[in-house]
Parts: structure tokens; sequence; C-alpha cells
């Protein structure tokens, strides 16, 4: 079945679950129960960025209020809008000190010349998750969820998150949660689509919840 360079659209997402239920019967009884896997893709760039790092360790509904205040404030998103609006702002929005770090980090980065955000979510994953974990505060999850919605990799698969780990824990039966290494071999199973498995866990984690877990 023919595979999209990036996903795109809700048909690239459909593509990847069809494959997904052909190649692993798990997989399609997670489908089946999952219910809408939603696209979620943003736009490449500081905003995206910064999204993404808000998101880390809180909640869904944390990480959406948090945000709204950062793009009330923060207008344009860009690094130098973020510079120029200073603690008091930053604090205003609900900013951590630690992701008040990691943005300032990523804004000498991005001033410097050092990474362009932009254009790395369009190279290969690899080379992108290690150019964006040599910023101070960036860590691979960080990295992967980027890569993975802003940048549409197909073939990606956070396996620290915890969601992910549960999830697959709960839904293949296994004896314990899986540590991140076991999670990401038991992910190879779902190549080239591990970015489309990794939305059909976080649905199905979040119907079994009650509630909205993805990133």
């Amino acid at each position: 079945m023919s595979q999209r360079s990036t996903i795109e659209t809700r048909t690239d997402i459909a593509l990847g679950l069809e494959a997904l239920r052909m190649s692993d019967p798990r997989m399609a009884q997670m489908i089946a129960r999952a219910g809408n896997i939603p696209l979620r893709r943003s736009e490449p760039g500081f905003g995206g960025l910064a999204r993404t790092i808000i998101a880390q360790q809180v909640s869904k509904a944390s990480a959406d209020a948090i945000s709204k205040r950062f793009f009330d404030e923060i207008t344009p998103a860009n690094p130098t809008s973020y510079i120029e609006a200073g603690e008091g702002a930053w604090r205003r929005i609900g900013l951590s000190r630690p992701k008040q770090r990691t943005l300032t980090a990523v804004c000498a980065a991005c001033e410097a010349g050092a990474i362009n955000l932009d254009t790395i979510a369009s190279e290969d994953a690899e080379t992108a998750i290690a150019r964006l974990t040599e910023i101070k505060g960036i860590g691979p999850w960080t990295a992967e969820i980027y890569l993975m919605f802003c940048g549409g990799h197909p073939d990606i698969f956070p396996a620290g998150d915890l969601a992910l780990q549960i999830a697959a824990h709960e839904a293949l039966d296994l004896n314990a949660r899986p540590k991140p290494r076991e999670l990401s071999a038991i992910a190879e199973s779902w190549r080239p689509w591990r970015s489309v498995a990794a939305r059909v866990l976080w649905a199905w984690y979040g119907v079994t919840r009650s509630r909205e877990v993805m990133p």
C-alpha cells in the first residue's frame, strides 16, 4: 500500500490505518475501539515548537490553556516577540521556569542561525531529532512530537510517552508497562506507519479514560 512522504490530510491517516489493520490483528482491534483518529497537524516554526514544549509533562487540558495564553500574549509567535515579552509575560502565561529557559534557548539557537525550525521539520527524522536535542531543555519526546505534528513525519514513535506505554500495556495485554526501549521494539512491527500507530494508542487511551491525551 502506498505511503505519503508526510502526513498532511485525513486521507493519509486513513492509508496508515488500513496498512496497520492489514499487518497486525492487535492493531485492528485497537483501531476499532479507538474511534476517530485525529490528524492533529500544525505549522512548523517557533510557534509549533513552543506548543510542544508547553505540552511537556502536563495534562492536555493544562497544555491547551497555557498555549492559548501564550499565543494571546506572544504576537507574532516568533523568537523576537518571546524575548521582548519578558519574564512578566512568561509568568502570566503560566510557563514554568524550566520551560522559560528552554524557550529562551530555542530563541538563542534560532537567532544565532544554529537551527531553522521551518526547514528542520522536513529533514530526515534521525538528523532532525539529533539537531533539536542539542538545544538545552529539548529531549527526544519534544523533538519527536514536533516532527510528528509539525513536520508530518509518518514513521516516528515517541516510546517515552507515558500514555503510549500504558495503552500498550493494557491494549496488548502485556505483563507490565513497557519501558521505552521495550515499546520501541514492539512498535517496529508498525513501520512505516508508526506515527499513525501512536495516534491510535493515544486515541485508545483517551477512549478508555474518557479524556483526550494526544499532545
